[in-house]
């Protein structure tokens, strides 16, 4: 299994200097399993995977490409109409929303509202590639070599975390973003973790900062680093970064976060992790 980051920021993009060395596109994470190819999330990071997938021909196009989303905040959808991939009539893309609660959500309208003519010149329909919606009324997903497990966490409007594993070698990567843990870290999410070769969990915010940003649906690098350690995981990959934090915070932050977990990192665009 190999982890491909192409989006690491949160809530907004940001382009200053002094945000080059973590990134500055929000939300998006290339998994390859087998030969299976997934995204998670299409914050502004697809449009660098985009061109990718176009150029490189180990990503062929030979078989569909799930893209999986945790929610649809405007920072994990807003790079979807610049995917060039999904321009191109050869390609099948299979847009999935896993969860029994978002069962019989118009997936659909999210995006064709997105593209509808107010907000950008092309509509879905226009794009070329072959897109299928695909939802099921049970929260996990076998697609070939491939499960997947989905479950519902705190978020303002929602969203979901995944535990992905393939069949052919077991490892298994769990992805959390976007939650909001409370005053406890919620425990189920801690049992979704169990074990897990990586966890990539967000941590928006500091200990300290945590507390002036309650309901705003996110977490500390602290409460990640307790779900890791609670659930065992080899590996941890912290994720979301705050639009305010440039390079030099990151990397305090990044100290503070292996004094306590040493196998952890704080994630970079175009870092690749291989499980």
């Amino acid at each position: 299994m190999k982890i491909r980051f192409y989006g690491t920021r949160g809530s907004i993009p940001i382009c200053e200097p002094q945000y080059q060395e973590f990134g500055g596109n929000t939300t998006c994470v290339l998994v390859e399993v087998s030969d299976n190819i997934g995204i998670l999330d299409a914050g502004t990071g697809i449009r660098n995977l985009g061109k990718e997938l176009v150029t490189d021909q180990h990503l062929g196009i030979d078989r569909p490409v799930f893209i999986a989303f945790s929610h649809f905040h405007w920072d994990h959808i807003q790079g979807l109409p610049f995917f060039l991939p999904a321009y191109d009539a050869k390609r099948h893309f299979i847009i999935s929303a896993i969860g029994r609660e978002r069962y019989g959500k118009d997936l659909k309208s999210i995006f064709q509202m997105q593209m509808q003519r107010d907000y950008f010149p092309v509509p879905l329909d226009g794009m070329g590639a072959a897109i299928d919606f695909h939802q099921t009324d049970e929260d996990s997903l076998v697609f070939e070599n491939v499960t997947a497990k989905a479950l519902k966490h705190n978020h303002p409007g929602d969203a979901y975390s995944f535990r992905i594993e393939g069949k052919r070698d077991g490892k298994v990567l769990v992805f959390c973003t976007d939650i909001e843990h409370g005053d406890e870290v919620d425990s189920n999410i801690v049992e979704l973790a169990k074990d897990a070769d990586l966890l990539i969990h967000e941590a928006q915010y500091t200990p300290d900062e945590l507390p002036k940003h309650k309901g705003w649906g996110h977490s500390s690098w602290e409460q990640a680093v307790e779900v890791a350690k609670r659930a065992s995981v080899k590996k941890l990959a912290i994720t979301h970064h705050d639009p305010d934090h440039d390079d030099a915070f990151l990397r305090n932050v990044e100290k503070q976060v292996q004094a306590q977990f040493p196998n952890a990192v704080l994630a970079r665009e175009k870092m690749e992790i291989e499980i």
